[in-house]
């Protein structure tokens, strides 16, 4: 079996974390593990000592010959997604696709992939925070800001900072097998395998701040009501205008139906219950309007992707 070459290109600004996630899963040698483990070299773009952020400076990166010899290519994030990505970062990924090779973008990697076309008409993701700045930018890219990793083809695109581990732990999966990857999520303290379409959390949506003295009143009213039942006709009868008048003023002003945007704020509230306090989870329930545990259970998992429980063990404050 022939060893597998991985090569991460990395370009000034970019961050720290996301550029040590592919060291710290295929640079550390595993081959007690699994032989022959990875080879992985670090590319620096252009040939200097790269400076990364915060106040960071990779100086021991390998020739750029390693690229032409690559079988993976990883992306870490970019430090701005609003700035274009380095030409000569996006013309490595060009060639390197061109090649055959693997590319993998971490966070908003996606943007050089995008920038160098293989993205187009393809799936992707990214950190949720740039979903709607990528899918601006590059409307060809059918962008879905809702999963862990997606991978489509030999190209494989991340969401935020820690889902790049998921992603890197998928590749280790898909090359090495389960039980390999499962390891090596031991030796660094992680789950052993989130799949890449379980939810990044929920993103909360929250009320408008400007243009819309009609509705704030409103949106105050239903997060003061949330403990109980509120259908289109409270609503409207509390806002003293038609059922119509409340669809069409929620779908201009949040995008979302007025039981899309009352049940996020249900949500909402038990994900500030959970990561708050200790009260049990039928109180929780009672507490946001979902009546029972299991109500809170099906939609706190449907919107967020994990359950109440896991939510609380991952997100509660500790002294």
């Amino acid at each position: 079996m022939s060893t597998h070459r991985i090569v991460m290109a990395i370009a000034p600004g970019m961050p720290i974390f996301e550029a040590a996630v592919p060291c710290m899963i295929f640079g550390v040698d595993r081959s007690h593990v699994v032989s022959p483990w990875y080879e992985f070299s670090v590319v620096a773009v252009g040939g200097e000592p790269v400076p990364l952020l915060p106040a960071f400076q990779f100086d021991t990166a390998t020739p750029s010959g390693d690229l032409e010899r690559a079988d993976t290519l990883v992306v870490p994030a970019c430090l701005n997604v609003h700035d274009c990505p380095p030409p000569e970062l996006v013309d490595v990924v060009r060639d390197a696709y061109r090649r055959g090779v693997r590319i993998l973008s971490i966070c908003s990697g996606a943007f050089v992939l995008a920038a160098a076309g293989i993205l187009d008409g393809r799936r992707a993701t990214t950190h949720w925070v740039h979903a709607d700045e990528l899918a601006r930018q590059y409307p060809s890219v059918r962008v879905d800001p809702s999963v862990l990793y997606i991978e489509d083809g030999n190209v494989i695109t991340s969401a935020g900072t820690v889902a790049g581990i998921d992603a890197c732990l998928h590749l280790v999966r898909s090359d090495h097998g389960a039980a390999v990857a499962a390891e090596v999520a031991r030796r660094i303290v992680m789950p052993p395998h989130r799949d890449g379409g379980q939810a990044q959390y929920f993103r909360p949506i929250t009320a408008p701040t400007s243009g819309d003295n009609w509705l704030a009143p409103l949106l105050d009213w239903v997060t003061a009501e949330l403990h109980r039942p509120i259908t289109n006709a409270d609503l409207a009868a509390h806002a003293r205008v038609s059922v119509r008048t409340i669809e069409r003023r929620f779908a201009d002003v949040l995008g979302l139906s007025p039981l899309q945007w009352v049940l996020s704020q249900r949500v909402r509230r038990a994900q500030q219950m959970l990561e708050d306090t200790d009260q049990p989870v039928a109180r929780i329930a009672d507490a946001c309007g979902f009546g029972t545990p299991a109500g809170l259970r099906a939609h706190f998992t449907r919107v967020t992707g994990v359950s109440p429980t896991v939510y609380r063990k991952t997100f509660q404050a500790r002294a």
